[in-house]
């Protein structure tokens, strides 16, 4: 693919949408995360794996870079689930999650099932942007069943 045809891709118009200038990597990654339209729940290393599958040249510093480009930019949201493990999100409406702890996989949970009837207040000087809710699961087993 020419450097036209990718700035004419999902994941050009992506960068464009967000003012972010269309490097080769970011063209690259981009498309691979929203180039069929899907959304996306990644870790960075899922990502660089993906890219060198693809053929993309890129390197894992490059990816960690572009993914916090990306959530600056506000094309992607990042989940951090137990303080280590960070997934990126290329849905940026407030969703809650679902966290599969026997595969580490990151799944949107339904939005309309959950309700939060109170918050605590914000501390002075600041406000509430977002409330980050994400529902760890694990497999029954069959002996717990």
């Amino acid at each position: 693919m020419d450097c036209k045809t990718e700035m004419n891709s999902r994941g050009g118009e992506w960068l464009r949408s967000a003012g972010l200038r269309p490097t080769r990597q970011r063209l690259a990654l981009a498309d691979l995360l929203v180039g069929d339209g899907k959304d996306r729940h990644v870790t960075a290393e899922d990502l660089y794996a993906f890219a060198c599958r693809s053929g993309a040249s890129v390197s894992l510093a490059t990816v960690y870079n572009t993914l916090k480009a990306f959530c600056d930019a506000g094309l992607m949201r990042e989940i951090t689930v137990d303080g280590s493990k960070s997934y990126f999100d290329t849905n940026t409406s407030s969703h809650p999650h679902y966290f599969w702890e026997d595969t580490g996989e990151v799944t949107d949970a339904p939005a309309g099932q959950i309700e939060i009837s109170r918050l605590p207040v914000a501390p002075e000087g600041t406000e509430i942007v977002n409330v980050g809710v994400v529902i760890r699961l694990r497999r029954k087993s069959v002996i717990n069943q």
